[in-house]
């Protein structure tokens, strides 16, 4: 599903008003309809409802809400945060109409500020429902009083609250609210999700998202050439690698994970069965030699290959053409880094794997992550010596030392990050967090929707390597085997949650459910 910001939400809403003909009033009145039906879905029993609305166009829908649910025998109260007078368009329009049909209207608004000396407090008081229909995406600055006061109060009710296209106060593109935001307990938003809906602390303000359609042309929406994405079963299952009846091991490719060191072969064992778990027909596990034994017996559907290694227990640098050699044979997808270790000699490996694969034209495609990341950050332009099918995964902290950039700075705009990042350098990038982005070196970004916050332990990056190398092995290009890793690394938690809670979810888990998410999604 595309994802817009401000900017383009509002040349979809133009270009179908000036340039297909639809009226703005007839896209309104159908906002209020989709609106009201989500009202009558979520709250069938909350029959005395307040609609707090602004001046702007968010605001006339809400207006339409309020007519609508009275006609359908609704106790609705509208609550003005402007000044009659300053209504405009449509919304001017839709006032007058509830004028005129006698709707129950009150200013919320006087010259000492909220409330006055009217009846506000007493009708407010008894709603059961509050829609928030105040600020859309047009806002710009930090909201002040008098509003601020009003979302302020909101805010201090036990009323539950549905927002109209996006919590009033929030930033639609960046999910930072300007000053004070109302804390919806549920948003309905119009036409397509906004940026800022999906990033926190926006994601937290929107509480359950829900996004209703209501008729935006469909060639009016491509002309925007809308980059930025989110993540839906129904589309992302259509990447799942085909299963053939008269398939063999040999069908699903092969994967070889370099991993492992000493304290550290949790990691290379995560990785190395999530690339099983996922599909892929063979998988190699690379590692230090004197931990072999100990992984043998741990990974008994894992090949091996011990290598020398360095005095404390991690890969050498004299293994790089070992590895070269027996991907190029077995024509692997690398996975690299889960638990290498920081040693120099590993290190130097990380280095010498990327550039003598470039060096020699192997085309060898690689998922790099935790220590390989570390690696590459400590000589950033071997980035350049990446081929376009390679994957990076950092998490903030690693994005940071690849970037030499404040972890603060990348987070303040997750989206863009990820899509600078991929673009400039030509690989994927997996941006990990909450929530997690994949951004594709022709500028697509893939925000992801599923994932819980059960997933903060150890390991869970480790099984998100494997499974993207699984699905790189089966035939799938970087863009869509991260995104789709990413889906279904965060369902496989999700199932898990679920069942058991997300407090104690270990990656083990994960794992263990992730051949059940993926059922799931086939029959998506």
């Amino acid at each position: 599903m595309k994802v817009v910001t401000a900017a383009e939400m509002r040349q979809i809403d133009q270009d179908t008003i000036e340039g297909i003909g639809i009226p703005g009033i007839v896209l309104m009145e159908t906002a209020g309809s989709a609106i009201v039906r989500a009202i009558e879905q979520h709250y069938p029993r909350c029959q005395r409802i307040g609609i707090f609305v602004g001046k702007g166009n968010n605001g006339g829908d809400g207006i339409v809400i309020a007519r609508q649910l009275v006609h359908a025998g609704r106790d609705a109260h509208l609550f003005l945060v402007s000044p009659p007078e300053s209504f405009t368009g449509e919304a001017e329009i839709n006032l007058q109409i509830a004028k005129n049909l006698g709707l129950q209207i009150e200013t919320t608004l006087t010259d000492t500020g909220f409330y006055g000396t009217g009846t506000v407090p007493t009708t407010l008081a008894s709603c059961e429902l509050l829609v928030d229909a105040i600020l859309g995406t047009g806002l710009r600055g930090t909201v002040r009083d008098p509003i601020a006061n009003v979302i302020n109060t909101i805010n201090s009710l036990a009323t539950p609250i549905l927002s109209v296209d996006l919590p009033s106060g929030l930033d639609a593109d960046i999910g930072h609210p300007l000053g004070t935001c109302v804390q919806a307990d549920r948003t309905i938003t119009i036409g397509l999700p906004k940026r800022g809906l999906l990033i926190h602390p926006g994601a937290e303000l929107t509480g359950e998202l829900e996004v209703v359609d209501i008729g935006f042309p469909e060639q009016v929406v491509d002309a925007q050439n809308i980059k930025v994405n989110w993540t839906t079963a129904q589309q992302i299952s259509q990447w799942l690698p085909p299963r053939p009846p008269a398939s063999h091991k040999g069908t699903y490719g092969r994967v070889l994970v370099v991993a492992g060191s000493t304290g550290m072969t949790g990691a290379a064992a995560l990785a190395s069965e999530a690339a099983l778990r996922v599909g892929a027909g063979l998988v190699t596990l690379a590692t230090p030699k004197h931990l072999n034994p100990i992984l043998e017996g741990l990974l008994p559907e894992v090949m091996t290959l011990p290598l020398p290694e360095t005095e404390s227990g991690s890969l050498s640098a004299s293994a790089t053409s070992a590895i070269l050699e027996f991907a190029e044979k077995t024509k692997s997808v690398l996975a690299i880094g889960p638990g290498l270790s920081q040693h120099p000699d590993t290190v130097a490996l990380v280095h010498q794997l990327v550039s003598e694969n470039q060096e020699q034209g192997l085309g060898l495609r690689m998922v790099v992550d935790a220590d390989g990341l570390n690696a590459i950050s400590q000589a950033p332009e071997i980035i350049s010596l990446l081929n376009k099918e390679a994957v990076l995964t950092p998490h903030p902290g690693e994005m940071a030392r690849l970037t030499n950039t404040l972890v603060s700075t990348l987070e303040k705009d997750r989206i863009g990050t990820a899509q600078q990042f991929a673009s400039e350098s030509g690989v994927t990038l997996v941006f990990k967090g909450a929530p997690t982005v994949t951004g594709c070196r022709n500028g697509e970004v893939w925000i992801n929707s599923t994932g819980n916050p059960g997933m903060a332990t150890g390991g869970m990056g480790d099984v998100l390597t494997g499974i993207i190398a699984g699905l790189m092995a089966q035939g799938l290009l970087s863009e869509k085997a991260a995104a789709l890793a990413v889906y279904i690394h965060g369902l496989a938690a999700d199932r898990v949650a679920e069942a058991l809670g997300m407090h104690g979810l270990i990656a083990s888990d994960v794992l263990q459910a992730v051949p059940e998410a993926i059922s799931s999604l086939i029959q998506t």
